[in-house]
């Protein structure tokens, strides 16, 4: 706590410069995740605190970014779609699998997994960073130009008939749980449905509705329908507010341009009385914890949503991790990547309790924390602190703010966040993967398949089918390096190494030599699985030369123990040189040390093997 207060006056100052750069973007990415400014706000609060107390990364300021809203966002929606488009009953389901990604980051902190993230391949990180983008980008298009699918009546009106169907479905479900057959007793049915009102029809296509243009590919479903609708006002404001935001960077970066386009057009449009659209209502009262989280808890509820709240916990590790490198950078100093995770962990369960959506670490407002002043954890809390007393103060006047504003800001995060450095390498990247006549880049391939499938499928499962193939990938590529420098060839055949210049030119045809140049594993099995078959017949030695097997898998351990085993089937003797602590670890628990290999035939150089080869091998010649 002595080094919290250290720097009181440069941290009070960062943490209020970093909170107000906060605030349009919380409100934003609340909206955008389809629970209302009020959780992003929430979110920012808590998770900025808590993070900020309890991480590893002394300048970080962190809240809700746009990747974890982009995932928070399909998380939302398909829990609220499969509640009937109720919000309330919804959420205590939603905000519980926020609080299990944010207990997942803290054992991956537990557990020492923090370094580990740095591995994630690029392709994959780039790619999903572009589709989170384009999906905020194009989403943001419809509320920008005034269009509402649930205000749509036409379309609306369209669903009138799925809805139906949706309904008998839900009545017929309810039976079935109470155990009510419907054609022993199928009054009881037409009862239940004479009962539903056409408020409740109505209630229902609205969620149709909203689903059908929920999505990228649901926003262009709709589209041709909206530009006919489109509210001239709400994009004159939401044209303004990205106006302002690019603009007034070119003035000066010393204001946040995002505040002053919030601020200024949300002015204009109280000022002079405008029809606009507003933000929902943001309660000015003092956050309470969601205790209908903990009376709703259930592990079967929570099963199907295991693999997504690991995805938004993973990605929150990323993007914190991201984030803190780019502040070691910047301060000279060095976070602690496990502690960290924990901090995130932290605040984003506190945050789910308190009905906020998850955030990570975020880039800017760390960066404007450090130019600002703030070295210590206390800029991150006073960041929190702030945006409190912004809720308390200012809750019913940021009520006022046009929709359009909002959706402004969003476009402009969604261009912003794209990897445009990794786009602009597509060309450059080189091409090593054939397929048919055409030969492309692998990590091309990644990083369009991780972008396509996210933009237009599942994020969740865009990203694990990226990993999947960027490791398929990785391990083509170090098992072809490994077969290549670790070529089974005779020693006439084969440029010596060194020290084997001067090895008896009379024992060369009894004596083969192998070189294994890399890890021995899944990837790299096959060829060494020919050795056998290639050794010269003349020959009744091998001497493989391990000192560059750093590692060997279970594979690579079977691998090695069918080898030894056929060249035994031949009489042929085999002696290991530099055998590595880790491979001989795994041959020594099999037994293939001692069974196939005696501990005398393992030397420590070559020329105590070639002495050997000297004394015991018989020149033929």
């Amino acid at each position: 706590m002595k080094n919290l207060f250290s720097n009181i006056k440069g941290d009070v100052f960062g943490g209020i410069t970093a909170g107000i750069v906060a605030l349009p973007l919380a409100l934003a990415f609340g909206v955008s995740s389809g629970l209302g400014p009020a959780a992003g706000l929430y979110g920012a609060i808590f998770i900025s605190f808590f993070a900020a107390l309890f991480g590893g990364t002394s300048t970080q300021i962190s809240g809700p970014t746009a990747p974890m809203t982009a995932v928070s966002m399909v998380v939302i929606a398909s829990i609220i779609a499969v509640h009937d488009g109720d919000v309330e009953t919804a959420l205590p389901y939603i905000l519980t699998v926020f609080i299990l990604a944010g207990l997942m980051q803290i054992t991956l902190g537990l557990l020492g997994m923090g370094k580990y993230i740095k591995y994630i391949p690029y392709p994959v990180v780039s790619g999903f960073m572009t589709a989170i983008g384009v999906i905020i980008l194009i989403t943001q298009i419809l509320p920008a130009i005034g269009y509402y699918p649930k205000e749509d009546t036409d379309l609306v009106n369209s669903f009138k008939p799925q809805a139906e169907e949706v309904i008998l479905e839900n009545i017929l479900k309810e039976e079935a749980g109470e155990g009510i057959l419907v054609l022993e007793n199928f009054k009881e049915t037409i009862t239940r449905a004479s009962s539903v009102s056409q408020e409740d029809m109505m209630k229902e296509a609205k969620t149709l509705a909203a689903k059908e243009a929920s999505g990228v590919l649901g926003a262009f479903k709709v589209f041709p329908r909206a530009i006919h609708q489109i509210n001239w006002l709400e994009l004159a404001l939401a044209l303004a507010t990205i106006l302002i935001i690019y603009g007034f960077k070119r003035i000066t970066t010393a204001v946040p341009s995002t505040l002053v386009a919030l601020i200024s057009v949300s002015a204009v449009a109280f000022l002079f009385k405008l029809p606009y659209r507003r933000i929902e209502e943001i309660p000015s009262d003092i956050p309470t914890p969601n205790l209908e989280i903990f009376s709703q808890f259930s592990i079967t509820s929570l099963t199907p949503y295991v693999f997504t709240a690991l995805t938004l916990a993973l990605l929150g590790a990323i993007d914190s991790l991201l984030t803190s490198v780019v502040a070691d950078n910047m301060t000279k100093t060095k976070h602690k990547p496990n502690k960290e995770l924990i901090g995130q962990g932290i605040g984003n369960t506190i945050a789910a309790i308190f009905n906020g959506i998850p955030g990570a670490g975020a880039t800017i407002r760390t960066v404007v924390n450090i130019n600002s002043g703030g070295k210590t954890k206390l800029s991150g809390m006073v960041a929190g602190v702030l945006l409190l007393v912004v809720l308390l103060a200012l809750g019913p006047i940021a009520s006022e703010i046009p929709a359009g504003v909002l959706a402004g800001i969003l476009i402009t995060v969604g261009i912003g966040v794209m990897d445009y450095k990794g786009l602009k390498a597509i060309p450059s990247l080189p091409r090593d993967l054939k397929i048919g006549p055409l030969k492309v880049s692998s990590e091309v391939i990644i990083m369009l398949v991780v972008l396509v499938l996210s933009s237009t499928w599942n994020l969740v499962y865009a990203v694990g089918i990226g990993l999947v193939i960027a490791s398929l990938m990785f391990m083509k590529k170090i098992g072809d390096l490994t077969a290549e420098r670790s070529d089974v060839k005779s020693l006439l055949q084969e440029k010596a190494w060194k020290d084997e210049a001067n090895f008896p030119v009379n024992l060369k045809e009894e004596v083969f030599i192998k070189h294994i140049k890399g890890p021995l594993f899944f990837g790299s099995t096959s060829d060494f699985q020919q050795l056998a078959s290639q050794i010269p017949t003349t020959a009744n030695t091998v001497i493989i030369r391990t000192g560059r097997m750093q590692y060997m898998d279970q594979s690579g351990l079977y691998a090695m123990e069918d080898v030894l085993v056929d060249l035994r089937k031949n009489n042929i003797n085999v002696l290991f040189v530099n055998l590595l602590k880790q491979p001989r670890y795994m041959m020594e628990r099999i037994d293939i040390i001692p069974d196939l290999i005696p501990k005398e035939h393992i030397f420590t150089s070559f020329d105590a093997a070639v002495q050997w080869t000297k004394e015991n091998v018989e020149d033929k010649h």
